[in-house]
């Protein structure tokens, strides 16, 4: 089994374990070192009172792919948390299939940094965001 097999087998396994991710639908399309692809299906629940999709909803896309991006990167015994994070909303999106892409920056000791976008079904972007995560080790 290859290198991104094994992320992304790892990556799934967790957002599998978690009831908020499986309950938000999320799931691991791609993932290697440092870099993480999600599906997602913006339903009508996930719509603002303008029909289109919440920007919280979004937010919580790009902080997720983010996250992941890192959690792919970090080594057994670390761990890490949002501490900062910016959106720009580039244009609306529609309920339908999206992709979120998370990409490592840069990982310090102590601080990681990352971006994200989320894309629709015609390789648009519509959102963008950059990060800033603690990293450390899991405490015991």
């Amino acid at each position: 089994m290859d290198e991104r097999t094994t992320i992304a087998e790892e990556l799934r396994a967790r957002v599998g374990r978690s009831a908020f991710h499986r309950s938000f639908g999320m799931e691991v399309d791609e993932a290697s070192r440092g870099e993480v692809v999600l599906g997602w299906e913006a339903r009508e629940e996930h719509l603002n009172l303008q029909g289109l999709v919440h920007g919280g909803v979004l937010a919580t896309l790009l902080d997720t792919a983010m996250g992941l991006a890192i959690r792919s990167a970090l080594d057994a015994g670390r761990r890490h948390v949002t501490i900062e994070m910016g959106v720009h909303y580039l244009r609306p999106a529609h309920p339908g299939r999206l992709r979120a892409r998370g990409r490592v920056a840069r990982i310090g000791r102590e601080i990681a940094f990352a971006d994200a976008e989320v894309i629709d079904r015609q390789d648009r972007v519509l959102a963008r965001a950059t990060g800033t995560f603690s990293v450390g080790h899991e405490r015991g």
